[in-house]
């Protein structure tokens, strides 16, 4: 293995080959829904030839020998010897997930450990052909895909394999014949010319040895080559036999690689030479051509062909996090002129003021964008992670995605992955009812899991829908009793969505049957907890026999967040803006008390009252308190209580601060901040704080 390779090459290995693995898991199972998509199946078959090509260029030899294996079956399937089953999917995919494996030991400069020979087994019995059962004779290709069995010889077409071998014997492989196979030095004799060419003769050996004398015919090659051929006069023969010019084949070049990128550089900046009296196959000449091309890439330019400029260039993400950070100094920088600019009667100093605000804002939006990642990439992974849990329940479920293409912050894309992955998880598994209890109640077999992605201003709103049976809230008010979470009284004022929301509880499970999938009451809470770590919220709507909506909401970024300042007693306090509902002066004489605690109505609607200043001001809990006060209405999920306060300051994005050591872990606080006169002001955890002070 070649990991000591080039560390820029293997960077690029890694990034492509990451990139077309993520895309892969979700083309095969939509090619599972799909089976006679050709252009998928295609895109499966050079997916894996592209990582192959990549492996082998560093020797993973192991990553080779799968993906050339899962390759080879491709190449039966597209051209129509095999069908697609269910079967021959966990087969390909188990393959993929030891492909996956050894590419983050790659990632992790290790050794890549060798798929099963089991595996292998499998998928190089899945690449023959179903009609031939029988072992092919010993004279001909058996192990490639497009091996030429009974009947077949007449095609006279060479696989991928046959080529490569082709390649092989220029190289140094020995001749079984009775003249010695030329080493790479007498197959490619530079002549007077300087071309670095073999001979027709030289080619007509190497094809005859391959394929048994005069059986080569030259027929079409597999589709994912060019389907005209290259002669020896610098022109192409098309199906029909007719010649068409160097412009038209230069044309048909660009379409197929795009223009400058193909190998017509190479073809271009050949002379062209005489055409021979015999002309040679037209197979065997596009293949020869390729070989040229291979064996000495011309120096000379493309004709008509502009070399494509690098319009991307790959920067560390550390990188991105320190300008992120920089840029949210001068947000700070930014918050504190405004407020001595505000306190100026200088013209000119309001002007300058207002243009730095206008250059911050666009800088920090421009900085975020260059974070910003769709969250396909998260999304990705559902079709196989529903696929294989719904073949494993024995149900029959369609996943429907919308908006992947929405972005948000990479660190968030990272940090939702295995919430919305268990959240996905539990509606195939709690939400969706098996295919005949869904028939019996009148619904289509296949249940339908939706996921969907939108931008709702600063936020993302996700959502996971399922049209399955629903929840019942009296089966969650019992379960909540028998766990000791409520009385009986308590539980029966629960309402429905309070209910719902009991999911999120920790060990909480409506699950009767343990299973590997669910059932222990592990995940809710911890899928809350970390949703609320991203300053995010999650509701839950669900009616009976139609089916449950949980909607996540969370801020684009992490970095710098919009806030509401207030003051408690001297000091300064961020509240975060997304679980702020609303604010008004309260009268607070005028306060109730229910079940031992304080309570404000508004609007016929009763909120809980909490004076935040006895729990995060010292020596505040002994003074009187004031007959007037300003309450704000934060809200957690489904859940709203009302905060008293002394001051409102107002509006203002902060730069998030992670508290020292000895700070760390103080219930209620998620950071710091610096405020635009210069204080420093605690940012509150809303859901932290009142668990553990309410």
């Amino acid at each position: 293995m070649a990991l000591d390779a080039d560390e820029e090459i293997l960077q690029d290995f890694l990034v492509e080959a990451g990139e077309i693995l993520e895309k892969l898991s979700e083309q095969l199972v939509d090619l599972e829904q799909h089976p006679e998509d050709s252009d998928l199946l295609n895109a499966i078959f050079r997916g894996f030839h592209t990582v192959k090509g990549g492996a082998g260029f560093l020797q993973l030899d192991a990553l080779v020998n799968c993906c050339h294996s899962a390759e080879n079956v491709f190449d039966i399937l597209r051209n129509h010897k095999r069908q697609v089953t269910s079967e021959l999917m966990d087969v390909v995919l188990e393959a993929l997930d030891h492909v996956n494996a050894m590419f983050e030991e790659v990632r992790n400069r290790e050794e890549p450990t060798p798929a099963p020979e089991a595996l292998i087994d499998a998928l190089n019995q899945l690449a023959r052909p179903e009609s031939d059962e029988a072992p092919v004779e010993e004279t001909q290709e058996t192990s490639g895909p497009g091996a030429v069995g009974p009947g077949e010889s007449d095609q006279g077409d060479i696989t991928d394999e046959e080529f490569e071998k082709l390649l092989d014997a220029l190289a140094d492989a020995p001749s079984d014949g009775e003249t010695s196979e030329p080493s790479e030095e007498s197959a490619l004799p530079p002549d007077s010319s300087g071309n670095d060419e073999i001979t027709d003769d030289e080619f007509e050996a190497l094809l005859d040895q391959l394929h048994g004398k005069g059986q080569f015919s030259g027929a079409a090659v597999a589709d994912d080559e060019p389907s005209a051929r290259a002669s020896d006069a610098g022109s192409v023969e098309s199906a029909s036999g007719d010649l068409i010019s160097d412009d038209e084949f230069e044309n048909l070049l660009d379409e197929l690689h795009g223009k400058g990128a193909g190998p017509s550089a190479a073809i271009a900046g050949a002379a062209p030479k005489p055409e021979p009296a015999t002309k040679p196959e037209p197979g065997k000449a596009e293949r020869r051509g390729e070989i040229k091309a291979a064996a000495k890439p011309s120096s000379a330019p493309a004709r008509d062909a502009a070399p494509v400029a690098e319009t991307t260039v790959r920067v560390d993400t550390k990188r991105l996090d320190d300008i992120m950070n920089m840029v949210g100094e001068l947000v700070l920088v930014r918050n504190r002129l405004q407020r001595l600019g505000s306190e100026s009667e200088d013209e000119h100093m309001h002007k300058a003021v207002a243009n730095l605000d206008v250059v911050t804002t666009d800088l920090q939006a421009a900085v975020m964008q260059t974070r910003m990642q769709p969250i396909k990439k998260v999304f990705g992974r559902f079709p196989r992670v529903v696929r294989d849990l719904a073949r494993s329940l024995s149900k029959e479920i369609n996943l429907v995605m919308h908006g992947e293409d929405t972005d948000l912050d990479k660190n968030l894309v990272e940090a939702l992955a295995d919430p919305l992955v268990h959240l996905v998880r539990n509606s195939v598994d709690h939400g969706v009812e098996a295919p005949d209890v869904r028939e019996k109640s009148g619904k289509p077999r296949a249940g339908t899991v939706t996921l969907s992605a939108e931008q709702e201003g600063d936020h993302i709103l996700l959502s996971i829908v399922d049209d399955g049976a629903g929840m019942d809230p009296n089966v969650l008010r019992r379960k909540a009793v028998e766990k000791g979470l409520y009385e009986q009284d308590a539980a029966d004022r629960l309402t429905d969505n309070e209910c719902f929301n009991l999911i999120f509880a920790a060990g909480f499970s409506t699950k009767e049957q343990i299973s590997d999938v669910s059932g222990r009451g592990v995940g809710m809470d911890v899928v809350k907890t970390k949703i609320g770590q991203l300053n995010g919220q999650i509701n839950i709507m669900s009616e009976q026999g139609k089916g449950t909506s949980i909607i996540i909401k969370v801020p684009l970024t992490l970095a710098i967040m919009p806030t509401l300042m207030i003051m408690l007693g001297d000091q300064s306090f961020a509240l975060p803006l997304v679980n702020v509902v609303e604010i008004f002066h309260l009268d607070l004489t005028k306060t109730n008390v229910v079940d031992g605690k304080e309570c404000i109505v508004v609007r016929d609607k009763v909120f809980p009252l909490f004076h935040i200043k006895r729990w995060l001001v010292r020596g505040a809990v002994g003074q009187a308190e004031p007959d007037n006060a300003h309450v704000v209405i934060v809200a957690m999920g489904t859940r709203q209580v009302g905060f008293v306060v002394d001051q409102l300051i107002g509006q203002e994005e902060v730069v998030i601060k992670p508290l020292g050591r000895a700070l760390q872990g103080t219930p209620g606080m998620a950071g710091a901040t610096i405020t635009g006169d210069g204080r420093i002001a605690l940012i509150i955890d809303v859901p932290s704080l009142l668990q553990h002070y309410g």
